[in-house]
């Protein structure tokens, strides 16, 4: 039995012939209708994007006329990228900083330094580094004679950041260096002297300076949006286990350089003030050998010059929580996660005008990939002869922080913070 909706190859060749007749006729009747015999303007065919649609009297187009969008974002063409040489090939260069340079428009990677060969050989090969511009710790001072290396970046332990950000910048490299910018208030400001003499930039790698949910917190706390602040409430913990660099003092190891200094560089950054003392507290516990060299936990509080007080806390020994709390006198600012890689939350808290509820409004911003934007930030400093947003002056205010803290837990009181 045929199936009465099954159309065979015959029946579609007749209806293929009767709608070419039925164009026709349409066409035909539509000349016979204009002056002259020529089609309508209801009826011409308008050719858009390499296409045609019809277009309808007193009627805007349906798509541009010029075979593409109106306010095309075309790419950007750099005249020159600035070349980067990445010291040191642990986690956070090969899980986040070597992966970003595929999304930047100002920065490349050129040069590699590490002491495993093997590995620097197969990053190098991944990322289209010559074989030739891989360095080790031993030959590092070659770089200065390498002129597609503009800025080194070192992604060290923290107890080395001084001695080779100090030999990059005498082999007359910028230098972008990762936080916290040394083990002490002296190394940093040899750092910064050595950026002087050197007549070279020092950027410390701040990456949530260039985050824009964090910009917009710094931007609403600038503006008053909600009145003056009152209390910064902020923490960074996550859970190390060993083994790991982190714990170990000697490298610098420890939560409040790793992890503390977030919170205690988004007070500075949140109030726009330098806090003048700090109380802090540690804890070391007995019965956990990853703790034998450094603390578990650490909490201060910091007292600022308007009054605001800043209630911060870090930790290597609990579940991971990362977040900031702004109190101000007409409302609050909410960022959690505050320092992670992504993610970020942004929500504000008001009285509402009608009743006594709080008005919690959820900000939508765009994400960017923070080391993207930090290293591209720095190239273009370099490129247009600009101070960096964080320059070493940054890395050290935090520095004389963080030694106020080990000077008040050594001690077991507050301590003011040198100016």
């Amino acid at each position: 039995m045929t199936d009465p909706n099954r159309i065979n190859r015959r029946t579609f060749a007749q209806l293929g012939t009767a709608s070419a007749l039925a164009v026709s006729a349409t066409g035909n009747a539509a000349a016979n209708d204009s002056p002259g015999g020529k089609p309508s303007k209801s009826s011409q065919i308008q050719p858009v994007g390499g296409r045609s649609l019809p277009a309808k009297d007193n009627q805007p187009p349906l798509a541009p006329p010029n075979k593409q969008p109106p306010n095309l974002k075309l790419p950007t063409v750099p005249e020159r990228k600035i070349g980067w040489a990445v010291v040191g090939l642990g986690q956070l260069a090969l899980g986040q900083i070597m992966p970003a340079f595929g999304q930047c428009t100002w920065s490349e990677p050129t040069a590699l330094v590490s002491g495993h060969p093997d590995k620097a050989h197969r990053v190098a090969k991944a990322y289209g580094v010559d074989s030739g511009a891989i360095y080790n710790y031993d030959n590092f001072d070659s770089i200065a004679d390498n002129d597609d290396i503009d800025v080194v970046y070192i992604v060290l332990p923290n107890s080395m950041h001084a001695e080779y950000t100090i030999r990059a910048l005498e082999a007359g490299k910028h230098v972008l260096c990762e936080k916290p910018m040394a083990t002490s208030i002296e190394d940093c400001q040899r750092m910064i002297a050595a950026a002087d003499e050197a007549q070279r930039k020092l950027m410390i790698a701040y990456r949530l300076h260039y985050e824009p949910h964090n910009r917009k917190v710094m931007q609403m706390c600038r503006e008053k949006r909600f009145g003056e602040i009152k209390t910064f409430n902020g923490g960074f913990c996550i859970n190390v286990q060993a083994p790991n660099i982190r714990l170990a003092a000697e490298l610098g190891g420890g939560p409040v350089g790793d992890v503390g200094v977030y919170p205690i560089n988004a007070s500075r950054y949140v109030t726009g003030e330098e806090p003048v003392e700090v109380m802090a507290q540690a804890h070391q516990p007995k019965d956990d050998p990853r703790f034998r060299e450094v603390p578990e936990s650490v909490t201060c509080l910091l007292r600022f010059p308007s009054g605001v007080l800043a209630n911060l806390d870090c930790s290597f020994g609990t579940h991971r929580s990362d977040f900031f709390r702004v109190a101000c006198a007409k409302g609050m600012i909410e960022l959690s996660p505050a320092f992670s890689y992504n993610g970020q939350r942004l929500q504000t808290h008001h009285p509402s005008s009608q009743d006594s509820h709080a008005v919690v409004t959820d900000h939508e911003i765009a994400e960017v990939n923070h080391f993207t934007s930090e290293m591209d930030h720095f190239s273009q400093c370099i490129l247009e002869d600009k101070d960096p947003r964080t320059p070493g002056q940054e890395g050290l205010a935090d520095m004389r922080i963080l030694a106020a803290m080990g000077e008040s837990i050594r001690l077991g009181k507050a301590v003011k913070v040198e100016a």
